[in-house]
């Protein structure tokens, strides 16, 4: 299984020492059966206490609160961990269902569970909605029409990287048509919800084996972020707009949540004077690590195929005088 190291360090500057208010972090993943973490450690500085808790979500996430103030603040995560991808290609998975018509409604033992997700959450002026019909054929497999619009956002919208705090709304996505992998999540989380999906917030990492080498997928190298979507037969899907990927097989998945502003990777505050804050730098390393060696077998014949090998003969025992 392939085993990843991920190193995202975000560092502040600051013009002179200020204080810093506490910080919210989400940057360590749950254990799943398709994520098993090995390693994680984080570095601060200044010194600071850390709380850690499970928000509604079930995310893990870290409250920071420094204890001396800096004019400059760090903090590193740094995790290891093996991915474990689908052991079926997702096209060859029956993971669909032919909906006779959309927007389709849940089985009622399941809505309640899905809680908001499912509801859209953003103002359209019904052109969001236009968008997402174009893919609404009655009778449409439901993951043949969320496979061609993840694909329809990455072929038809502009990435534009951009470090500014928040999310477009959907509809600004629209007017632009660029954004970012949050904006592009987003919108086809709406999108997606206009037909009657559940749909969550992804926020993580992208492997991307170019990255090693060099090029690339969009959002490699930074935190990225996708959407997951709820079929009855499957369970929770990924989406990633951003590139046209169905399924998580380079995704690393860090906090699912309703919104987006619900899964930031790192937040705080400070006190100090006006233009004290002097820039962020973000770096964000994704690479493939090889697997630990394991320990060569002895040396022996190879069995015959078909046949099982043959134990050695026992020794006789030496008769009593």
């Amino acid at each position: 299984m392939p085993r990843f190291e991920v190193v995202h360090t975000s560092r502040y500057r600051y013009a002179n020492p200020v204080t810093f208010g506490q910080h919210r972090a989400m940057l360590r993943p749950r254990d799943s059966h398709d994520l098993r973490l090995l390693e994680a450690t984080l570095t601060l500085s200044p010194p600071a206490n850390v709380r850690w808790q499970h928000d509604v979500f079930s995310n893990s996430v870290c409250f920071i609160d420094f204890t001396a103030p800096g004019n400059e603040l760090l903090v590193e995560s740094r995790l290891v961990m093996e991915h474990f991808p689908e052991a079926v290609p997702l096209g060859d998975a029956p993971l669909g269902q032919q909906m006779a018509t959309y927007p389709f409604s849940y089985p009622p033992e399941l809505v309640a569970d899905l809680g908001w997700t499912h509801q859209r959450h953003y103002p359209d002026d019904g052109r969001v909605l236009a968008w997402a019909q174009r893919f609404a054929d009655p009778g449409r497999d439901s993951l043949a029409l969320l496979t061609a619009m993840t694909q329809a956002v990455k072929a038809e919208f502009s990435y534009n990287a951009r470090y500014e705090a928040g999310t477009q709304t959907p509809i600004n996505t629209l007017n632009a048509m660029s954004g970012t992998c949050r904006d592009f999540a987003l919108f086809m989380m709406e999108a997606a919800r206009a037909l009657g999906f559940a749909a969550r917030f992804v926020t993580g990492y992208l492997y991307d084996p170019a990255a090693d080498q060099a090029g690339g997928l969009r959002g490699a190298g930074e935190t990225h972020a996708w959407v997951q979507v709820f079929l009855p037969l499957t369970g929770w899907v990924e989406f990633d707009p951003t590139n046209g990927i169905v399924g998580g097989h380079n995704l690393i998945r860090i906090a699912v949540a309703r919104d987006p502003s619900q899964a930031i990777p790192l937040a705080g505050t400070f006190q100090g004077l006006t233009g004290d804050f002097l820039g962020l730098e973000v770096s964000v390393q994704v690479r493939a690590l090889q697997p630990p060696p394991t320990a060569p077998a002895a040396p022996g014949p190879a069995p015959v195929a078909g046949t099982a090998p043959k134990a050695a003969p026992a020794k006789p025992k030496p008769k009593k005088p």
